[in-house]
């Protein structure tokens, strides 16, 4: 089983009470588990792209209902045809396995 398999076989944990968050050594090993994600300005992030309005919509209520269920919440930023989906775990200042399971979930929607 793969990295990504496994990572959306996980749940996330809350990070308040001791948990650091993640070395840039940390966050590139883990991005090989996030097809296409990318770390940048201290969060990682991804762009997909749709054939319509409806799709991206239909896209964004799947994300937030992850979201939601694994009470850990990304920035979006949504037009006609794209949405941007960022991670980053702000209780802890900066990443953490949380956002790749989230990433991995996200990942699944759309694969």
């Amino acid at each position: 089983m793969s990295e990504a398999c496994d990572l959306t076989q996980k749940k996330c944990r809350a990070c308040e009470g001791g948990v650091e968050p993640m070395t840039e050594e940390q966050i590139r090993e883990m991005l090989k588990s996030v097809e296409g994600w990318e770390y940048r300005d201290g969060a990682i992030e991804k762009t997909f792209e749709f054939k319509n309005f409806y799709r991206t919509i239909a896209f964004v209520n799947a994300v937030a209902w992850i979201a939601n269920r694994e009470d850990h919440h990304p920035d979006l930023q949504v037009s006609y045809k794209k949405c941007t989906a960022r991670f980053s775990t702000h209780s802890i200042g900066g990443m953490s396995e949380n956002d790749f399971i989230c990433a991995a979930k996200v990942n699944a929607l759309v694969m």
